[in-house]
């Protein structure tokens, strides 16, 4: 008897042991989430700029990894609640996070969060760049850079800009333009870019700058004026429009883009077949054309780039949240 009952468990463990080989093998030859399908969580509400990048991607990797890539948006807090709810998600590769810009600026922003930023996460790419442009009123006195900053000197504290709520990428790019330029302007914070655009439209508030995608029809239009982009290179989507460095502040460049972030754990083999599918899906005609009508630039590059780049947007908001004394209130 006791050797049927050894014989059992040996059995029994040689069996567990052969079902576990295979999960061990696929892991390791890059198999991601063993052919399940695979939620890109997007930090922010569907119709958004991250939304759109991840249905633009979304269906191309699923192509590439041979299995299905579900787009699931779960908005709030500054892209935190998606963040925390995938670093807390099995190391396996099935879960990925979409964010945004705002990416880099919530450590320095939040006095806590509900994960640890610096070790949560893996970065996966940086899908694109979209610059924001600097707008005026259609009715504003400002032409150029150089008569705003003349108007900003003349009345310290006087001339305002809106943005789409304190600590946004909008307020950023007022705070960074102010610290550079040596003046002093008014900021007008709104619930949301459409409100704030709608009221510079309206003459309520002169300045704003503005996502390019968003603001660009009605730049065209006449509705607003472009001053300037914030990318140290000009737009495809606004070829006569100079940069703000060309304008005079030298070194200035604010983007706003999305990292895909996997947790922290993952193999390195299954971030590499992830990181190729990405790659596959944002070579692919159609993305590079959206992108660009959009305003953007593809990033290119692996996760050795994204991380470095990621790394250098957290120390420079970081820095400018700190100097500017910026807060969520």
């Amino acid at each position: 008897m006791r050797d049927l009952n050894f014989r059992r468990r040996h059995l029994l463990a040689t069996g567990a042991a052969l079902l576990a080989a295979p999960l061990r093998s696929a892991l390791a030859a890059g198999d991601v989430a063993s052919g399940r399908p695979i939620t890109l969580v997007v930090s922010y509400p569907a119709g958004g700029g991250a939304d759109v990048m991840a249905r633009l991607i979304a269906p191309r990797m699923a192509d590439a990894l041979g299995q299905p890539v579900i787009v699931e948006n779960k908005p709030g807090a500054s892209g935190t609640l998606a963040a925390a709810q995938v670093a807390r998600a099995p190391a396996d590769g099935a879960t990925l996070l979409l964010d945004a810009s705002s990416f880099a600026v919530n450590p320095a922003l939040f006095d806590k969060l509900p994960y640890d930023p610096a070790t949560a996460f893996a970065p996966l790419a940086v899908l694109a760049l979209f610059p924001n442009v600097l707008v005026c009123t259609a009715s504003f006195e400002a032409r150029n850079v150089a008569d705003v900053l003349r108007l900003a000197r003349a009345r310290p504290g006087a001339l305002a800009y809106a943005s789409s709520g304190n600590g946004s990428a909008q307020h950023l790019a007022g705070a960074l333009f102010e610290a550079q330029a040596k003046v002093d302007m008014a900021h007008i914070p709104y619930r949301g870019g459409g409100p704030a655009l709608n009221d510079v439209m309206g003459g309520q508030v002169p300045l704003f700058f503005a996502n390019l995608a968003s603001s660009l029809g009605h730049i065209q239009s006449g509705r607003l004026r472009a001053l300037a982009v914030t990318s140290k290179l000009r737009s495809r989507a606004l070829a006569d429009v100079p940069s703000l460095d060309e304008a005079g502040l030298k070194g200035y460049e604010v983007l706003e883009w999305n990292p895909v972030l996997v947790p922290a754990g993952v193999p390195a083999l299954v971030r590499a077949r992830l990181g190729a599918a990405i790659r596959k899906a944002l070579a692919d005609p159609e993305v590079l054309a959206r992108v660009r009508a959009l305003g953007g630039e593809v990033f290119g590059g692996g996760e050795t780039e994204a991380a470095s780049f990621l790394r250098a947007q957290q120390a420079q908001w970081g820095r400018v949240v700190r100097e500017r004394r910026i807060s969520r209130d």
